[in-house]
Protein backbone atom coordinates (compact mmCIF):
# COMPACT_ATOMS: atom_id res chain seq x y z
CA UNK A 1 0.00 0.00 0.00
CA UNK A 2 1.44 3.34 -1.03
CA UNK A 3 2.11 6.19 1.34
CA UNK A 4 -0.39 8.31 -0.55
CA UNK A 5 -3.13 5.89 0.39
CA UNK A 6 -2.08 5.23 3.95
CA UNK A 7 -2.18 8.74 5.36
CA UNK A 8 -5.29 10.88 4.89
CA UNK A 9 -7.44 7.97 3.68
CA UNK A 10 -6.90 6.19 7.00
CA UNK A 11 -8.01 9.28 8.84
CA UNK A 12 -11.04 9.48 6.54
CA UNK A 13 -11.91 5.85 7.17
CA UNK A 14 -11.45 6.34 10.92
CA UNK A 15 -13.81 9.30 10.83
CA UNK A 16 -16.25 7.31 8.71
CA UNK A 17 -16.10 4.44 11.21
CA UNK A 18 -16.82 6.82 14.09
CA UNK A 19 -19.75 8.29 12.17
CA UNK A 20 -21.06 4.81 11.44
CA UNK A 21 -21.07 3.95 15.13
CA UNK A 22 -22.87 7.20 15.87
CA UNK A 23 -25.39 6.41 13.13
CA UNK A 24 -25.98 2.93 14.50
CA UNK A 25 -26.62 4.33 17.96
CA UNK A 26 -28.95 6.95 16.51
CA UNK A 27 -30.83 4.32 14.52
CA UNK A 28 -31.24 2.30 17.69
CA UNK A 29 -33.51 4.96 19.11
CA UNK A 30 -36.33 2.47 18.89
CA UNK A 31 -34.58 0.37 21.49
CA UNK A 32 -34.49 3.32 23.85
CA UNK A 33 -38.16 4.09 23.24
CA UNK A 34 -38.97 0.47 24.06
CA UNK A 35 -37.35 0.83 27.47
CA UNK A 36 -34.00 -0.70 26.56
CA UNK A 37 -30.62 0.85 27.21
CA UNK A 38 -27.54 1.43 25.10
CA UNK A 39 -24.29 0.39 26.68
CA UNK A 40 -20.68 1.03 25.82
CA UNK A 41 -17.64 -0.89 26.92
CA UNK A 42 -17.22 1.29 29.98
CA UNK A 43 -20.70 0.56 31.26
CA UNK A 44 -21.69 -2.96 30.25
CA UNK A 45 -19.75 -5.54 28.30
CA UNK A 46 -21.53 -7.54 25.60
CA UNK A 47 -22.51 -11.06 26.59
CA UNK A 48 -19.66 -13.52 26.65
CA UNK A 49 -19.43 -16.15 23.90
CA UNK A 50 -21.88 -19.00 24.27
CA UNK A 51 -20.88 -21.41 21.50
CA UNK A 52 -19.36 -24.66 22.72
CA UNK A 53 -17.60 -25.55 19.47
CA UNK A 54 -13.84 -24.93 19.30
CA UNK A 55 -12.73 -21.65 17.78
CA UNK A 56 -9.56 -21.70 15.64
CA UNK A 57 -6.63 -20.08 17.39
CA UNK A 58 -4.80 -18.98 14.25
CA UNK A 59 -7.11 -16.17 13.10
CA UNK A 60 -4.95 -13.40 14.63
CA UNK A 61 -7.55 -11.02 16.03
CA UNK A 62 -4.86 -9.00 17.78
CA UNK A 63 -3.10 -8.35 14.47
CA UNK A 64 -5.87 -6.14 13.11
CA UNK A 65 -4.45 -2.64 12.80
CA UNK A 66 -6.55 -1.29 9.93
CA UNK A 67 -10.24 -1.10 10.84
CA UNK A 68 -11.84 0.10 7.66
CA UNK A 69 -15.25 -0.70 9.18
CA UNK A 70 -16.55 -0.83 12.72
CA UNK A 71 -16.74 -4.44 13.86
CA UNK A 72 -19.50 -5.29 13.20
CA UNK A 73 -21.03 -3.18 10.43
CA UNK A 74 -24.55 -4.25 9.46
CA UNK A 75 -25.41 -4.16 5.76
CA UNK A 76 -27.94 -5.57 3.32
CA UNK A 77 -27.96 -6.00 -0.45
CA UNK A 78 -30.83 -4.12 -2.12
CA UNK A 79 -32.05 -3.42 -5.66
CA UNK A 80 -32.72 0.30 -5.84
CA UNK A 81 -31.98 1.03 -9.48
CA UNK A 82 -35.09 1.05 -11.62
CA UNK A 83 -38.14 1.90 -9.54
CA UNK A 84 -37.85 5.21 -7.69
CA UNK A 85 -40.94 4.73 -5.54
CA UNK A 86 -39.89 1.25 -4.53
CA UNK A 87 -36.43 2.63 -3.72
CA UNK A 88 -37.98 4.91 -1.12
CA UNK A 89 -40.03 2.11 0.46
CA UNK A 90 -37.06 -0.26 0.58
CA UNK A 91 -34.78 2.34 2.16
CA UNK A 92 -37.41 3.17 4.77
CA UNK A 93 -37.58 -0.50 5.69
CA UNK A 94 -33.80 -0.81 5.83
CA UNK A 95 -33.69 2.12 8.25
CA UNK A 96 -36.30 0.38 10.36
CA UNK A 97 -34.04 -2.68 10.45
CA UNK A 98 -31.40 -0.48 12.12
CA UNK A 99 -28.88 -1.47 9.45
CA UNK A 100 -26.44 1.20 8.31
CA UNK A 101 -25.01 0.06 4.94
CA UNK A 102 -26.78 -0.67 1.67
CA UNK A 103 -25.06 -2.62 -1.06
CA UNK A 104 -26.16 -1.87 -4.61
CA UNK A 105 -24.83 -3.16 -7.90
CA UNK A 106 -23.52 -0.42 -10.19
CA UNK A 107 -23.49 -2.25 -13.49
CA UNK A 108 -21.04 -0.84 -15.99
CA UNK A 109 -23.30 -1.88 -18.89
CA UNK A 110 -26.18 0.32 -17.68
CA UNK A 111 -23.95 3.33 -17.02
CA UNK A 112 -21.85 3.28 -20.20
CA UNK A 113 -23.82 1.15 -22.70
CA UNK A 114 -21.90 2.76 -25.56
CA UNK A 115 -18.25 3.77 -25.26
CA UNK A 116 -18.12 7.31 -23.91
CA UNK A 117 -21.91 7.61 -23.51
CA UNK A 118 -22.57 7.99 -19.79
CA UNK A 119 -25.97 7.50 -18.13
CA UNK A 120 -25.94 8.90 -14.60
CA UNK A 121 -29.61 9.40 -13.70
CA UNK A 122 -30.18 6.07 -11.93
CA UNK A 123 -26.86 6.14 -10.10
CA UNK A 124 -27.43 9.75 -9.03
CA UNK A 125 -30.82 8.78 -7.66
CA UNK A 126 -29.48 5.81 -5.69
CA UNK A 127 -26.49 7.61 -4.20
CA UNK A 128 -28.47 10.74 -3.43
CA UNK A 129 -31.35 9.00 -1.69
CA UNK A 130 -29.24 6.56 0.31
CA UNK A 131 -27.11 9.44 1.58
CA UNK A 132 -30.18 11.61 2.23
CA UNK A 133 -31.56 8.89 4.50
CA UNK A 134 -28.36 8.78 6.53
CA UNK A 135 -27.22 5.40 5.21
CA UNK A 136 -23.96 4.38 3.55
CA UNK A 137 -23.51 3.08 0.00
CA UNK A 138 -21.46 0.00 -0.81
CA UNK A 139 -21.13 -0.09 -4.60
CA UNK A 140 -20.53 -3.40 -6.36
CA UNK A 141 -18.74 -2.76 -9.67
CA UNK A 142 -19.03 -5.33 -12.45
CA UNK A 143 -21.37 -6.09 -15.38
CA UNK A 144 -19.22 -5.04 -18.36
CA UNK A 145 -21.04 -3.93 -21.52
CA UNK A 146 -20.72 -6.13 -24.58
CA UNK A 147 -18.46 -3.63 -26.31
CA UNK A 148 -15.89 -3.91 -23.50
CA UNK A 149 -15.66 -7.72 -23.36
CA UNK A 150 -12.65 -9.22 -25.09
CA UNK A 151 -10.88 -12.53 -25.21
CA UNK A 152 -7.98 -12.54 -22.74
CA UNK A 153 -4.48 -12.65 -24.14
CA UNK A 154 -1.80 -13.45 -21.59
CA UNK A 155 -2.82 -15.38 -18.43
CA UNK A 156 -2.79 -12.12 -16.47
CA UNK A 157 -5.11 -10.31 -18.91
CA UNK A 158 -8.73 -9.93 -17.79
CA UNK A 159 -11.42 -10.59 -20.45
CA UNK A 160 -12.27 -6.95 -21.02
CA UNK A 161 -10.93 -3.63 -22.23
CA UNK A 162 -8.73 -2.77 -19.25
CA UNK A 163 -8.28 0.90 -20.18
CA UNK A 164 -12.03 1.38 -20.44
CA UNK A 165 -12.58 -0.46 -17.14
CA UNK A 166 -10.04 1.79 -15.43
CA UNK A 167 -11.80 4.85 -16.81
CA UNK A 168 -15.16 3.55 -15.58
CA UNK A 169 -13.87 3.03 -12.02
CA UNK A 170 -12.16 6.41 -11.87
CA UNK A 171 -15.01 8.36 -13.44
CA UNK A 172 -17.56 6.84 -11.07
CA UNK A 173 -15.40 7.50 -8.01
CA UNK A 174 -14.74 11.09 -9.06
CA UNK A 175 -18.43 11.78 -9.55
CA UNK A 176 -19.37 10.39 -6.12
CA UNK A 177 -16.30 11.39 -4.13
CA UNK A 178 -17.16 11.22 -0.44
CA UNK A 179 -20.63 9.79 -1.15
CA UNK A 180 -19.84 6.09 -1.61
CA UNK A 181 -18.36 4.46 1.48
CA UNK A 182 -16.88 1.39 -0.17
CA UNK A 183 -16.39 -0.23 -3.56
CA UNK A 184 -16.62 -3.98 -4.13
CA UNK A 185 -14.49 -4.69 -7.20
CA UNK A 186 -16.32 -7.46 -9.12
CA UNK A 187 -18.19 -10.49 -7.78
CA UNK A 188 -17.25 -14.18 -7.78
CA UNK A 189 -14.45 -14.00 -10.37
CA UNK A 190 -13.50 -17.57 -9.42
CA UNK A 191 -16.54 -18.77 -11.44
CA UNK A 192 -16.46 -18.98 -15.24
CA UNK A 193 -20.01 -17.67 -15.49
CA UNK A 194 -18.96 -14.49 -13.68
CA UNK A 195 -15.73 -14.10 -15.67
CA UNK A 196 -17.33 -13.30 -19.05
CA UNK A 197 -17.54 -17.00 -19.85
CA UNK A 198 -13.79 -17.54 -19.69
CA UNK A 199 -12.01 -19.89 -17.29
CA UNK A 200 -11.20 -17.90 -14.18
CA UNK A 201 -7.70 -16.62 -13.49
CA UNK A 202 -6.66 -15.11 -10.17
CA UNK A 203 -3.74 -13.31 -11.82
CA UNK A 204 -6.10 -11.73 -14.35
CA UNK A 205 -8.46 -10.68 -11.56
CA UNK A 206 -5.57 -9.03 -9.71
CA UNK A 207 -4.79 -7.03 -12.85
CA UNK A 208 -8.43 -5.90 -12.98
CA UNK A 209 -8.48 -5.17 -9.24
CA UNK A 210 -5.26 -3.16 -9.31
CA UNK A 211 -6.42 -0.98 -12.20
CA UNK A 212 -9.75 -0.22 -10.57
CA UNK A 213 -8.31 0.32 -7.08
CA UNK A 214 -5.69 2.77 -8.28
CA UNK A 215 -8.30 4.71 -10.26
CA UNK A 216 -10.66 4.91 -7.26
CA UNK A 217 -7.88 5.91 -4.87
CA UNK A 218 -6.79 8.70 -7.19
CA UNK A 219 -10.35 10.03 -7.44
CA UNK A 220 -11.63 9.36 -3.89
CA UNK A 221 -8.79 8.51 -1.48
CA UNK A 222 -11.13 8.03 1.49
CA UNK A 223 -13.16 5.24 -0.10
CA UNK A 224 -12.71 1.65 1.07
CA UNK A 225 -11.67 -0.92 -1.55
CA UNK A 226 -13.13 -4.41 -1.04
CA UNK A 227 -11.92 -7.29 -3.16
CA UNK A 228 -14.51 -9.39 -4.99
CA UNK A 229 -16.69 -11.71 -3.00
CA UNK A 230 -15.43 -15.23 -3.74
CA UNK A 231 -17.88 -18.07 -4.27
CA UNK A 232 -17.36 -21.00 -1.89
CA UNK A 233 -16.86 -23.98 -4.19
CA UNK A 234 -14.82 -27.12 -4.63
CA UNK A 235 -15.30 -27.23 -8.40
CA UNK A 236 -12.21 -26.98 -10.56
CA UNK A 237 -11.40 -25.65 -14.00
CA UNK A 238 -12.81 -24.96 -16.51
CA UNK A 239 -15.98 -24.10 -14.55
CA UNK A 240 -14.39 -22.62 -11.42
CA UNK A 241 -11.42 -22.45 -9.10
CA UNK A 242 -12.01 -23.44 -5.45
CA UNK A 243 -12.11 -20.29 -3.38
CA UNK A 244 -9.26 -21.30 -1.06
CA UNK A 245 -6.99 -22.01 -4.03
CA UNK A 246 -8.10 -18.82 -5.73
CA UNK A 247 -7.33 -16.67 -2.69
CA UNK A 248 -3.85 -18.13 -2.38
CA UNK A 249 -3.33 -17.46 -6.09
CA UNK A 250 -4.50 -13.86 -5.61
CA UNK A 251 -1.88 -13.32 -2.93
CA UNK A 252 0.78 -14.97 -5.09
CA UNK A 253 -0.15 -12.59 -7.91
CA UNK A 254 0.39 -9.55 -5.67
CA UNK A 255 -3.20 -8.64 -4.72
CA UNK A 256 -2.52 -7.41 -1.18
CA UNK A 257 -1.70 -3.73 -1.90
CA UNK A 258 -4.88 -3.27 -3.93
CA UNK A 259 -7.63 -3.91 -1.38
CA UNK A 260 -8.34 -2.58 2.09
CA UNK A 261 -10.75 -5.35 3.08
CA UNK A 262 -10.99 -8.92 1.81
CA UNK A 263 -14.37 -9.74 0.27
CA UNK A 264 -16.01 -13.13 0.83
CA UNK A 265 -19.42 -14.67 0.16
CA UNK A 266 -20.81 -16.88 2.91
CA UNK A 267 -23.97 -18.87 2.12
CA UNK A 268 -24.83 -21.37 4.83
CA UNK A 269 -25.82 -24.32 2.60
CA UNK A 270 -28.58 -25.38 4.96
CA UNK A 271 -26.26 -25.82 7.92
CA UNK A 272 -26.46 -23.87 11.21
CA UNK A 273 -24.10 -20.93 11.53
CA UNK A 274 -22.20 -22.48 14.45
CA UNK A 275 -21.15 -25.53 12.41
CA UNK A 276 -17.39 -25.60 11.83
CA UNK A 277 -15.81 -26.77 8.56
CA UNK A 278 -14.54 -29.88 10.34
CA UNK A 279 -18.03 -30.65 11.60
CA UNK A 280 -19.40 -30.12 8.10
CA UNK A 281 -16.96 -32.71 6.76
CA UNK A 282 -17.82 -35.13 9.55
CA UNK A 283 -21.51 -34.76 8.64
CA UNK A 284 -20.85 -35.67 5.00
CA UNK A 285 -20.64 -32.16 3.59
CA UNK A 286 -17.61 -30.39 2.16
CA UNK A 287 -15.86 -27.95 4.48
CA UNK A 288 -16.91 -24.95 2.39
CA UNK A 289 -20.60 -25.83 2.87
CA UNK A 290 -20.99 -23.84 6.07
CA UNK A 291 -20.92 -20.23 7.22
CA UNK A 292 -17.75 -20.75 9.25
CA UNK A 293 -15.80 -21.55 6.10
CA UNK A 294 -14.99 -17.84 6.45
CA UNK A 295 -12.47 -18.97 9.09
CA UNK A 296 -10.63 -21.03 6.46
CA UNK A 297 -10.31 -17.92 4.33
CA UNK A 298 -9.21 -15.77 7.26
CA UNK A 299 -6.49 -18.33 8.01
CA UNK A 300 -5.17 -17.85 4.46
CA UNK A 301 -5.02 -14.09 5.07
CA UNK A 302 -2.95 -14.75 8.18
CA UNK A 303 -0.74 -17.18 6.28
CA UNK A 304 -0.18 -14.51 3.60
CA UNK A 305 0.87 -11.84 6.11
CA UNK A 306 -2.37 -9.87 5.64
CA UNK A 307 -3.83 -10.37 9.12
CA UNK A 308 -3.86 -6.62 9.81
CA UNK A 309 -6.88 -6.23 7.49
CA UNK A 310 -10.53 -7.02 8.00
CA UNK A 311 -12.92 -9.30 6.14
CA UNK A 312 -16.18 -8.12 4.56
CA UNK A 313 -18.87 -10.74 4.07
CA UNK A 314 -20.62 -9.49 0.96
CA UNK A 315 -23.33 -12.15 0.65
CA UNK A 316 -24.69 -13.86 3.76
CA UNK A 317 -27.79 -15.99 3.40
CA UNK A 318 -29.80 -19.19 3.55
CA UNK A 319 -32.25 -19.99 0.77
CA UNK A 320 -35.81 -21.23 1.21
CA UNK A 321 -35.92 -22.42 -2.43
CA UNK A 322 -37.74 -25.75 -2.90
CA UNK A 323 -38.19 -25.22 -6.66
CA UNK A 324 -34.76 -25.03 -8.30
CA UNK A 325 -32.83 -28.31 -8.02
CA UNK A 326 -29.48 -26.52 -7.77
CA UNK A 327 -30.66 -24.91 -4.52
CA UNK A 328 -33.45 -27.10 -3.13
CA UNK A 329 -30.98 -29.56 -1.60
CA UNK A 330 -29.86 -26.96 0.94
CA UNK A 331 -33.13 -25.05 1.41
CA UNK A 332 -34.47 -24.29 4.88
CA UNK A 333 -37.87 -23.04 6.01
CA UNK A 334 -38.48 -19.35 6.67
CA UNK A 335 -38.24 -19.62 10.44
CA UNK A 336 -34.92 -21.45 10.17
CA UNK A 337 -33.65 -18.88 7.68
CA UNK A 338 -34.41 -16.15 10.21
CA UNK A 339 -32.77 -18.00 13.10
CA UNK A 340 -29.65 -18.81 11.08
CA UNK A 341 -29.19 -15.24 9.83
CA UNK A 342 -29.44 -13.84 13.35
CA UNK A 343 -27.19 -16.62 14.57
CA UNK A 344 -24.56 -15.77 11.97
CA UNK A 345 -24.40 -12.12 13.04
CA UNK A 346 -24.30 -13.21 16.66
CA UNK A 347 -21.55 -15.75 16.05
CA UNK A 348 -19.43 -13.22 14.15
CA UNK A 349 -19.94 -10.63 16.88
CA UNK A 350 -18.92 -12.99 19.65
CA UNK A 351 -16.00 -14.72 17.91
CA UNK A 352 -14.74 -12.76 14.90
CA UNK A 353 -14.26 -9.23 16.10
CA UNK A 354 -12.32 -7.17 15.19
CA UNK A 355 -11.33 -8.87 11.94
CA UNK A 356 -14.95 -9.15 10.76
CA UNK A 357 -16.07 -5.75 9.51
CA UNK A 358 -19.00 -5.38 7.12
CA UNK A 359 -21.50 -8.26 7.01
CA UNK A 360 -24.08 -7.97 4.24
CA UNK A 361 -27.24 -10.07 4.27
CA UNK A 362 -29.05 -10.99 1.07
CA UNK A 363 -31.51 -9.60 -0.01
CA UNK A 364 -34.08 -6.84 0.10
CA UNK A 365 -35.92 -8.22 -2.91
CA UNK A 366 -36.26 -6.67 -6.33
CA UNK A 367 -39.99 -6.09 -6.70
CA UNK A 368 -39.95 -7.71 -10.15
CA UNK A 369 -38.79 -11.11 -8.86
CA UNK A 370 -41.18 -14.04 -8.96
CA UNK A 371 -40.78 -17.55 -7.51
CA UNK A 372 -39.16 -18.49 -10.81
CA UNK A 373 -36.16 -16.37 -9.82
CA UNK A 374 -33.83 -18.27 -7.49
CA UNK A 375 -32.92 -14.96 -5.84
CA UNK A 376 -36.54 -14.59 -4.69
CA UNK A 377 -35.99 -17.35 -2.14
CA UNK A 378 -32.93 -15.82 -0.48
CA UNK A 379 -34.63 -12.49 0.24
CA UNK A 380 -35.76 -11.38 3.70
CA UNK A 381 -38.96 -9.94 2.26
CA UNK A 382 -41.48 -11.19 -0.29
CA UNK A 383 -41.15 -9.67 -3.75
CA UNK A 384 -44.14 -8.85 -5.90
CA UNK A 385 -46.80 -6.29 -6.70
CA UNK A 386 -49.80 -7.98 -5.13
CA UNK A 387 -49.49 -7.83 -1.34
CA UNK A 388 -47.65 -4.62 -0.50
CA UNK A 389 -44.28 -4.63 1.27
CA UNK A 390 -44.20 -7.84 3.30
CA UNK A 391 -41.30 -9.06 5.40
CA UNK A 392 -40.41 -12.68 5.93
CA UNK A 393 -39.56 -13.77 9.48
CA UNK A 394 -35.89 -13.01 8.74
CA UNK A 395 -36.67 -9.33 8.19
CA UNK A 396 -38.25 -8.98 11.62
CA UNK A 397 -35.71 -11.10 13.48
CA UNK A 398 -32.83 -9.13 11.94
CA UNK A 399 -34.63 -5.91 12.90
CA UNK A 400 -35.04 -6.97 16.53
CA UNK A 401 -31.67 -8.63 17.19
CA UNK A 402 -28.96 -7.15 19.41
CA UNK A 403 -26.07 -5.24 17.82
CA UNK A 404 -22.33 -5.20 18.50
CA UNK A 405 -20.49 -2.22 16.99
CA UNK A 406 -16.84 -2.18 18.05
CA UNK A 407 -17.08 -1.87 21.84
CA UNK A 408 -20.69 -0.68 21.81
CA UNK A 409 -23.42 -3.18 22.63
CA UNK A 410 -26.99 -2.35 21.62
CA UNK A 411 -29.51 -4.68 23.25
CA UNK A 412 -32.23 -6.46 21.31
CA UNK A 413 -35.39 -4.51 20.59
CA UNK A 414 -38.74 -5.44 22.04
CA UNK A 415 -40.78 -7.19 19.29
CA UNK A 416 -43.83 -5.20 20.42
CA UNK A 417 -42.05 -1.97 19.44
CA UNK A 418 -44.45 -0.19 17.06
CA UNK A 419 -41.45 1.07 15.06
CA UNK A 420 -41.80 -1.74 12.54
CA UNK A 421 -42.08 -2.31 8.82
CA UNK A 422 -43.76 0.21 6.53
CA UNK A 423 -46.33 -1.32 4.21
CA UNK A 424 -47.04 1.36 1.66
CA UNK A 425 -49.17 0.94 -1.46
CA UNK A 426 -46.92 -0.27 -4.24
CA UNK A 427 -46.30 1.89 -7.29
CA UNK A 428 -47.63 1.12 -10.77
CA UNK A 429 -45.60 -1.62 -12.36
CA UNK A 430 -42.67 -0.34 -14.41
CA UNK A 431 -41.00 -2.41 -17.05
CA UNK A 432 -37.21 -2.48 -17.07
CA UNK A 433 -34.54 -4.22 -19.05
CA UNK A 434 -33.09 -5.83 -15.95
CA UNK A 435 -31.52 -4.91 -12.64
CA UNK A 436 -27.99 -3.58 -13.02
Amino acid sequence: MTDAHSSSPRRSRGLRAALTIALMIALAGGAVSAGLLLSNAGESRPPSPTATRPIPSDLAPDAVSERAFPSLTYGIHAFLWWNETMRTIDLDNIRLMKFTHVKQRFSWSTMEPVRGEWHWDKADGVVGEVNYRGLEVVARLDGPPDWAIAAPGAPSDPPLDLAAWTEFCGTLAARYRGQIAAYQVWNEPNLTREWAGHPPSAAAYVTLLAACAEAIRAADPGAIIISAGLAPTGTGLPEAIPDMDYLRQMYAAGAAPYFDVLGLNAPGYGNPPEMSPAEAEAAGFLRWMCFRHVEDMRAIMVEAGDAHKQVAILELGWTTDRIHPDYAWHAVDEETQAAYLVGAYRYAAQHWRPWAGLITAIYIADISWTPDNEEYWWAVNIAGYDNGWQGRPAYYQLSWMERYVDDTFIPARDPSDPDAVIVDPLPPREESDGEP
